[in-house]
């Protein structure tokens, strides 16, 4: 079980099946663009609901191996040349949610800022934030194409296919995206094992309960948010193997009142402890902060907003893959492929450990963090049985790349079910 699992990708029926019919509840309409230079950021007056928008480190480097996540879809597929005639590249980043909003899309704008200043005059970035997912994606990309961005970012499942169709129509441009999984010569797919983050987060979750009742809110029910729920318990359960995990679906990627609504009911219902998987605000933080409960996080560091109840959270880090991939549209050697990256090359992390964390704690955390920078996903190891008490994997067997990427169960240990429908 100690070999690194092939990152060969499959189109998956499991993941079609799952994410057919996901609607993000952000807005109803995109917000305007947003031109981002060297000298100054435009941005619209969204309201804050964190105070995690930090600007981006200035040392951004390109991680030497994070190439080793990345397989191109054809071993020699020719280079697509997205480069404009004259002046800078324009590259365009649709966001779901907003900038500011604490969580996934704060994450991904940092790296669009840390693009813009590694490269400076070379780019010019452009973004739209709030952009629902469904028929206004397509509308979206038209719209940045025709201003002249040749580069195009998705960062949220419910536009692949919007995503899709854009690439086979424009073949001259070079469209990213991120927790997908269709394919194009001129469309790659990028996210990256959050769920090796997640199982450490559960064991500071695990062990900070003092009663082995915990709560779990997540959004929807496809394999990337599966593989995180599921992680996290198996790390909670690894601290206390009888821990039991309440799951609650918010049916959102980014709803702060229900965010904490959702978490305040957990709480309510013998919850001592509150986690988060795939839901972009950390209004769950402010339940958890009212009623004194642990909390963790998910996709930023709010190590410093919650300090009194924070544990961690598994963390992206797009600029890890972002950066390499602008440099190669730059030289004339981008090719599509998918990249999958981990603990290993730095595009998962975790956040700080919270002070609430005791150092017993942290010592068995970071002695499972070597493993699994070693092996990523050997948490999904058997013996593995679901909720349901259906054997997953039988002792020996580690899940493959694939199944992973198809994953649809809950694990043992978790009180909830998959939505039907």
């Amino acid at each position: 079980m100690t070999q690194r699992r092939s990152k060969k990708w499959l189109p998956l029926v499991a993941t079609l099946a799952l994410g057919a019919g996901l609607v993000a509840c952000g807005s109803d309409a995109a917000t305007e663009e947003t031109v981002d230079t060297a000298a100054e950021v435009i941005t619209d007056d969204t309201a804050a609901v964190s105070t995690d928008t930090a600007a981006p480190a200035t040392d951004e480097t390109f991680p030497a191996s994070w190439d080793s996540n990345f397989t191109p879809w054809s071993a020699d597929a020719a280079p697509v040349d997205c480069r404009p005639e004259e002046g800078p590249l324009k590259a365009a980043w649709v966001y779901v949610g907003p900038i500011n909003d604490g969580g996934w899309t704060t994450a991904h704008n940092k790296a669009r800022e840390a693009i813009q200043e590694q490269f400076g005059d070379k780019i010019v970035t452009t973004y739209k934030e709030n952009v629902p997912e469904g028929d206004q994606t397509a509308q979206v990309i038209e719209d940045l194409i025709a201003d002249g961005n040749t580069v195009v970012f998705g960062t949220s499942f419910g536009f692949q296919d919007a995503f899709a169709a854009a690439a086979e129509k424009h073949p001259d441009v070079c469209f990213e995206f991120a927790t997908g999984y269709k394919s194009a010569p001129n469309l790659s797919q990028f996210t990256g094992a959050a769920e090796d983050a997640a199982f450490l987060t559960g064991m500071a979750a695990g062990a900070a309960s003092k009663t082995g009742k915990l709560g779990l809110l997540a959004s929807f029910p496809i394999p990337e948010v599966l593989r995180g729920i599921n992680a996290w318990t198996l790390g909670a359960r690894s601290i206390n193997p009888a821990a039991e995990v309440s799951l609650v679906w918010t049916s959102t990627w980014f709803d702060p009142a229900l965010e904490r609504k959702t978490a305040e009911a957990l709480i309510a219902g013998g919850a001592d402890t509150i986690g988060v998987v795939a839901q972009d605000s950390p209004a769950s933080g402010d339940a958890a902060k009212a009623a004194g409960v642990p909390w963790s996080g998910y996709d930023s560091d709010q190590s410093t907003n919650y300090p009194e109840v924070w544990l961690t959270a598994a963390t992206y880090h797009w600029s890890t893959y972002e950066l390499p991939r602008i440099q190669a549209i730059l030289d004339g050697t981008w090719v599509a492929g998918n990249y999958y990256g981990d603990m290993s090359d730095g595009h998962v992390r975790l956040a700080p450990l919270g002070p609430i964390v005791t150092d017993e704690t942290r010592a068995l955390i970071d002695a499972k963090k070597a493993e699994i920078v070693a092996n990523s996903g050997v948490m999904f190891s058997g013996p593995l049985n679901d909720n349901t008490g259906k054997e997953i994997y039988p002792a020996g067997k580690q899940a493959t790349y694939e199944e992973l990427m198809g994953m649809n169960y809950l694990v043992e240990g978790i009180k909830g079910e998959l939505p039907k429908g």
